[in-house]
């Protein structure tokens, strides 16, 4: 039993920078011994569940950013954030989640007078965005060689998710 509790251990801490709402020591052992077939299953309930959704709106918070489209910011998203977390998941679950257009913003390229587009998601969207990143990056950073370095988004994934 002390074996076990030991390897349980060590699998959380090589995977401590993984969402814990989410990667329970059950999934980190699947993630590590692999699952059979290969193929993960039931994983938009993780991407939807409100802790991640949670999870997902701190980071969002932390990384600042400016409103979307919608001009909701993230200050104004935050004062409702139980009815706009239980929304998103209701959407989600029902498969009723569309994301929003991307407000274009044109920014200075560094050391020139060009300028490039920056695309800006709403807030809602980042939520969404975020919360698939906590629960896909691991089984796709999981392939990646141990020797590799630079961080995945797991972003290109997202686009094709929907």
């Amino acid at each position: 039993m002390r074996a076990i509790a030991t390897q349980v251990a060590e699998i959380r801490s090589r995977w401590a920078w993984v969402e814990p709402t989410i990667w329970t020591d059950r999934m980190l052992t699947a993630l590590e011994t692999g699952v059979k077939g290969g193929v993960w299953y039931s994983l938009m309930d993780k991407v939807e569940s409100i802790p991640n959704l949670r999870s997902a709106f701190r980071r969002v918070r932390k990384n600042g950013g400016a409103a979307g489209v919608d001009r909701i910011t993230i200050e104004m998203f935050e004062e409702r954030l139980e009815e706009n977390l239980t929304n998103l998941r209701k959407a989600l679950s029902e498969g009723r989640y569309q994301p929003a257009a991307v407000r274009r913003v044109w920014i200075p390229k560094p050391g020139s007078r060009e300028k490039r587009p920056l695309g800006i998601p709403t807030v809602r969207d980042r939520v969404v965005q975020t919360a698939l990143r906590n629960v896909l990056e691991p089984i796709f950073e999981r392939r990646f060689a141990g020797q590799s370095f630079g961080q995945t988004t797991g972003y290109f994934i997202i686009a094709a998710f929907f």
